[in-house]
């Protein structure tokens, strides 16, 4: 049975294979609709691997059968879903969210947040559930960068532990005191505060002993005067003392740095680790450094030139170009930039399998780019993929809506694809065939080894077929 040929009519509605992986896609109503449909190679129409459905820009919805995820958007960002495997996330505008999977010991969890007034968590091992309700009263575990915190009348009382320091705050931030593994200290904020920590020891994920430095640090009238002194016992002990605005000092083995008249004077470093001398006046505007370490001559906003040895970056009247290289094996990577995101050019290069990434764009004008596999794509207009590059959501949601012309290219199998005007015209090539459709599909033409044939106005015109060559008979 002959396979059925896909239909073609346009911003209307049009069906067609994909270029960059095997499976097919259908588009109607013009950018509004498309339904997408991703397959194994070699399993043509058997298991959709991906699919992503959208009625832009109300929702979308995307399956990946293989990584077993799901994400839903409606009206993105106001509200979406995300799962992958047994971790999911609901939430609306940030603020409103449902979350649930495994819990840091291994047991399904859920939690609720209406943040910032509401916390909430359910798991099936009692000690992990919680319940805060601000400001009244509530205890949360490992949220807000803290393992634990427990509150009555914030900011009345407030209790916090990060590791084994715990802190009792009282009109939070005014008044703490805290108590850890040979730490104590106390601070009546910005008058005066205090903290000291013994030279301890813990055990580390070797089974083995390992040294943790001590520090001792007191200020008075924050930020004007403060004294610190930390890795006490290590073998690269910090002392730092500032008595703004006059000085603010640094002494270690090995790092000096000193800085007058705070923040308009002038800075001096002398980085004995890394190699190098930097003079800056007023630092971080002016700066100027020298050595093996590091590079650098920067008059802020004006220019600046600097060079470490896995970083580069430069600068003519900032924001006006900014250029910027990083060499980190195996990754390389040089990234210039006019404007900030008025245009960007971003390669990406991997020196082990020699594959290199490449991606320009010109807000809002376009987008392009080549994947590491050779992989292209160009786009025009593009109104919000310049400055949220890589976001699955706007390309779903709002992509088609603005995307004039579309171009893809397969490096593997040569395939190529153009779109304009949501396929008001559309061209399809492969190394063997080509598709082309105008104008709602009522003039089309499709060549392949078997010939050429037309359709206009949907109605099959004479076929032009190739003639097969004939092979001479041999003689008797």
């Amino acid at each position: 049975m002959e396979a059925r040929e896909p239909w073609s009519a346009g911003p209307l509605y049009q069906e067609f294979p994909l270029t960059l992986a095997p499976g097919e896609r259908t588009e109607a109503l013009g950018p509004l609709l498309s339904w997408e449909r991703q397959w194994a190679p070699g399993q043509a129409g058997t298991t959709n691997v991906e699919s992503t459905f959208a009625l832009a820009p109300l929702f979308s919805r995307s399956v990946d059968q293989g990584a077993d995820a799901t994400s839903f958007d409606f009206l993105y960002p106001l509200l979406t879903y995300d799962r992958f495997g047994e971790e999911y996330r609901f939430h609306f505008l940030q603020a409103l969210s449902w979350a649930g999977g495994q819990s840091q010991s291994g047991l399904p969890a859920e939690r609720f947040t209406l943040f910032p007034l509401y916390f909430e968590q359910r798991s099936a091992e009692p000690g992990q559930n919680y319940t805060a309700l601000l400001p009244f009263y509530g205890r949360l575990q490992n949220r807000l960068f803290r393992d634990e915190i427990r509150f009555i009348l914030y900011p009345a009382y407030v209790q916090t532990r990060k590791q084994d320091v715990v802190t009792y705050n009282y009109l939070a931030p005014l008044f703490h005191w805290r108590h850890g593994d040979g730490l104590t200290g106390w601070q009546f904020w910005p008058l005066l505060g205090h903290e000291h920590k013994a030279v301890t020891t813990r055990t580390n994920s070797f089974g083995e002993a390992e040294l943790v430095g001590g520090h001792d640090k007191f200020f008075a009238l924050w930020p004007l005067y403060f004294r610190e002194d930390l890795g006490v016992g290590t073998t690269n002990p910090v002392t730092q003392r500032a008595l703004l605005p006059l000085f603010a000092r640094q002494r270690s083995p090995w790092r000096d740095s000193a800085t007058y008249l705070f923040p308009l004077g002038l800075t001096l470093t002398d980085d004995r680790e890394r190699r190098y001398h930097e003079v800056g006046a007023p630092w971080p505007l002016v700066v100027f450094a020298r050595g093996e370490g590091k590079t650098m001559n920067r008059v802020w906003p004006l220019f600046s030139h600097a060079r470490t040895p896995t970083l580069a970056s430069d600068f003519f009247l900032w924001p006006l170009y900014k250029s910027s290289r990083v060499h980190s094996a195996p990754l390389e990577s040089a990234r210039a930039r006019i404007l900030l995101y008025l245009y960007s050019d971003l390669t990406e290069h991997n020196t082990q399998s020699g594959r290199t990434a490449h991606r320009t764009d010109l807000w809002p004008l376009f987008t392009a780019r080549r994947d590491a596999d050779g992989n292209e794509r160009l786009q025009l207009l593009a109104l919000l993929e310049p400055l949220l590059p890589n976001n699955k959501s706007i390309e779903r949601n709002y992509s088609l809506l603005w995307s004039l012309w579309r171009s893809e290219k397969n490096a593997r199998t040569g395939a190529t694809s153009q779109s304009f005007l949501w396929n008001l015209c559309r061209r399809e090539t492969t190394p063997q065939t080509k598709k082309c459709s105008l104008l709602f599909g009522l003039i089309q033409y499709q060549s392949g080894p078997e010939g050429a044939r037309w359709r206009v106005f949907y109605v099959p015109l004479a076929s032009k077929r190739k003639a097969l060559a004939s092979k001479p008979a041999r003689a008797p």
